[in-house]
This record gives C-alpha cells, structure tokens and sequence, in this order.
C-alpha cells in the first residue's frame, strides 16, 4: 500500500511496556498517555489499558487535550506491567493544496497580536543559546528562501530534508539531546528529528507542537523497526488548513498510517509513560514492545466507540 493512497484503514496496537526492580518499590505514582485520540479524522473503536499489581487509578485530560490515567500503587512491587490494546480507525485528510488557501501563505508568517497569543506554546523556542537558536533559524531561512517563501513547500522541503540528510541511528542520542546537537550530530531518532523540525517551524513563526503516536510501517518506510516503539512527529498549525503533520523521520506527511496519541511543546509534555518512585526501588530495567498491524475493518464498527 502507498503511503496516503487509502482513504480510511483500521489499525490494531498493542504496546506493553514492563519495568523490573532489584529491590522492592514501596510506593509510586505515575502517569500514562497511551489512549489514541477520539476527533473527526479518527475514530477509537476499542481501547483497553490493563496495569498491574494493583493501585488507586483515575482518569483527566491535561491541559493539550490528551487523555491522561493516573496511578498510584502504595503496596511493594518489584514489576510493574503495562498494556495498552487499541484498535483505530484513521481517516485520511484532505491534500494540503496551496490554491485551496484564499491567500500565498508565506514565511516567516506574519501575526496579529490576538492571533499570536494563543499560539504562543507552539510559537516558543525551546532553552537554547542565542548562537545555537540563530544558526537553526537561519538554516530554516535558507531552506525558505529556495523554497521562495512559500510555506507548504518550505515544511516538506524541511521534513525531505531531514530524513534525506539525517542519519536514523538508535542509541546515538538521548531524551536529553537538544534540537542543536542533533542538528550538529546529523544523526537521531525520531525524537530528535522532531525536535530539529520543531525549532525549524518556530524559528519561521509556524506553530509547531511535538506528537507521539504509531504509525504502521509495513513494507512502505525505510525504517520498519519504528512500529516497534511509539513514534513521534511534528504537527504544524497551517492556516486555512488547521494542525497537519510533518514526519521527519521518513519524510512525508502523515497519513492514514499514522495514529495519533498525545501532543504538546515538546516530548515531556507528551511522554507515554512517566512516574516516581517515592520509596524503595532501584536497579530498574525497562523493557517495551510495540505491535502495529493493518486490520480488515468489521462492519459493525462503523461509528462505534468502546474504551475502558
């Protein structure tokens, strides 16, 4: 199948994430983002998120829209397990055509005081030395400059650019990376890429948030190994045409094979898991699989919705 070529396509998820420790936990709290959206273009036909041992658990959407379960275990454990089982239906969107907007949408993008503020979150640079934050900025004007300004083609441009000139290399970098060392590196996850593409878009006055999702390489990416872990792109405000995501690491735009989970500024605000231990622990080992497989859709879950 040809990236972007379906229409709509059902897809089953299933990551299990364990932690094992040398000495018992006593007590801890965490975090999960691990349910896939609900909206228009996607519809969650089941979702099920089983934890164990057993604790205090409530759920609460934060404040960028993702869905959020809460967990609290104050008995001893020494594993903690878990699973979350999805399946989803994607919807594809309409094609970013520059002529459906009733204006050229140029760079760097030009706001209003009232349009600006709320998009402010996405419009901020991450914590980066002036030199550093200028040497990114100007490589996103080079870019737009051969783009002649244009937007639509200076993000795809930006996002090609990436995966063609980026090199996927896994330990290379850590979650404490910065968009400039993995600019400098050439080389990264899809963590990083989205990161460099984040600070790209910003440095243009694109909103751009960091996504964290799945997609569904089957025999259509260079890099099949990503349906095992969560994956993670950009999504860029375009107007006229609203939020739209870029993936870096494989240079398109997202598809029907992408399913998104959490977003927000950045990685920590979008992490699948997360937690603290209180008392007790140490020695943690953390081991994660991910499945992701295309399914043939069931006549009657057309509309339907089940989640626990």
């Amino acid at each position: 199948m040809t990236p972007g070529a379906s229409t709509a396509q059902v897809l089953s998820i299933v990551h299990e994430t364990c932690y094992r420790y040398e000495r018992p936990v006593q007590h801890s709290s965490h975090l999960f983002r691990l349910r896939p959206i609900q909206d228009a273009t996607q519809q969650v036909l089941e979702h099920t998120l089983q934890l164990a041992p057993e604790g205090e658990r409530w759920e609460s959407e934060d404040m960028f829209g993702n869905h959020v379960t809460h967990f609290e275990v104050a008995s001893p454990y020494t594993t903690l397990r878990i699973a979350s089982r999805a399946r989803v239906r994607v919807l594809a969107l309409p094609a970013l055509d520059p002529a459906a907007s009733p204006t050229r949408l140029l760079v760097p993008l030009a706001w209003d005081r009232a349009a600006r503020e709320p998009m402010m979150p996405y419009l901020a640079q991450p914590d980066l030395p002036p030199a550093h934050l200028r040497e990114l900025v100007q490589y996103a004007m080079g870019v737009a400059e051969r783009n002649d300004y244009d937007l639509t083609a200076t993000l795809l441009d930006l996002t090609k650019t990436i995966q063609r000139d980026y090199q996927y290399e896994k330990g290379a970098t850590s979650v404490e990376t910065t968009a400039y060392e993995a600019y400098v590196q050439r080389r990264g996850v899809c963590q990083d890429f989205a990161n460099l593409l984040i600070c790209f878009a910003r440095g243009l006055e694109i909103p751009a948030r960091y996504r964290v999702g799945y997609i569904c390489t089957g025999g259509d990416y260079e890099h099949h190994h990503q349906s095992e872990a969560s994956h993670a792109w950009v999504e860029c405000y375009v107007p006229w045409h609203g939020w739209r995501g870029f993936d870096p690491t494989n240079g398109c735009l997202t598809g029907v094979d992408h399913v998104r989970v959490a977003a927000g500024r950045n990685y920590r605000d979008a992490t699948p898991t997360s937690g603290t231990i209180h008392a007790g622990g140490g020695g943690e080992v953390l081991e994660v699989s991910v499945r992701v497989e295309r399914r043939e859709e069931r006549p009657a879950e057309t509309g339907a919705r089940k989640s626990r």
